[in-house]
């Protein structure tokens, strides 16, 4: 397999009224493409700090993020922005989005801004619009943010995450705002992306949501104290089965 990301002895400080927190410490993992790998832990754990860390949103204290060959953790904020905006795809909890532009127009947003994406706008737009239909909401393409539902907002920032076809997505709790409903149909999206070869990277505290990933690693107050490898999940039947062996391994974790 293909190493997408190689994290070594990755160690995030802050200091706080000139005392030293720790945040991450020595963190060592890979992720390889086509994965999907979530990150558990109890709050506080240092969850949002490793993947803020690992996709270049925040600098590391110390360690190596080696992304395509390449340690991040060493770049300029210029090179290091381009990264994201090309390379990457975020999604997060809150869903940023422009109130002054359309659904459609956010989506595409990114590509605009993109100097890797050589295209007219017509053929960008079109993309946006393929993209949303294959989520299932391209008749939102002209509303308002405020004028859609949490769970179509969600799928639309997944389009937004995918318009310059990234080689990574990193999500941050991307079903914590929603209802079941809404969180299960988000997740179907996010699997099938996965099933076509996207790499995603996300943190989560649902097990329900974990249990649909290939990998998931458990941290604690900044150190991956294990992992579990669930393998792929090749049919919504294994979701009850997987959701319970994952709670088992968490529980001799110290979930």
């Amino acid at each position: 397999m293909n190493t997408v990301l190689n994290v070594k002895d990755l160690c995030k400080t802050y200091i706080v009224n000139k005392r030293q927190n720790n945040v991450l410490k020595n963190v060592n993992f890979t992720v390889n493409k086509g994965e999907m790998i979530a990150i558990m832990g109890p709050s506080g754990s240092g969850k949002s700090t490793l993947l803020y860390s690992v996709s270049g949103m925040d600098a590391p204290t110390s360690g190596e993020v080696i992304f395509k060959g390449s340690d991040i953790s060493k770049l300029s904020e210029n090179v290091l922005s381009n990264i994201r905006l090309d390379e990457m795809g975020f999604i997060f909890q809150q869903m940023y989005m422009l109130k002054n532009l359309t659904v459609l127009d956010n989506i595409i947003l990114p590509a605009c801004q993109s100097k890797k994406i050589k295209e007219s706008r017509k053929e960008t737009v079109e993309r946006g619009q393929k993209l949303m239909r294959k989520l299932g909401i391209i008749e939102t393409a002209e509303n308002d943010i405020t004028e859609i539902s949490g769970g179509q907002l969600q799928r639309a920032c997944i389009c937004r995450s995918m318009i310059n076809d990234p080689e990574i997505i990193f999500a941050d709790e991307p079903t914590g705002s929603l209802n079941r409903t809404a969180s299960d149909e988000v997740m179907d999206e996010l699997a099938k992306l996965n099933a076509e070869g996207t790499t995603i990277m996300l943190v989560t505290h649902d097990v329900k949501v974990a249990a649909r990933c290939g990998r998931v690693m458990y941290i604690v107050d900044g150190n991956i104290q294990g992992e579990y490898n669930l393998g792929e999940c090749n049919s919504p039947s294994q979701i009850r089965e997987r959701e319970r062996a994952l709670n088992n391994r968490l529980m001799e974790m110290g979930w």
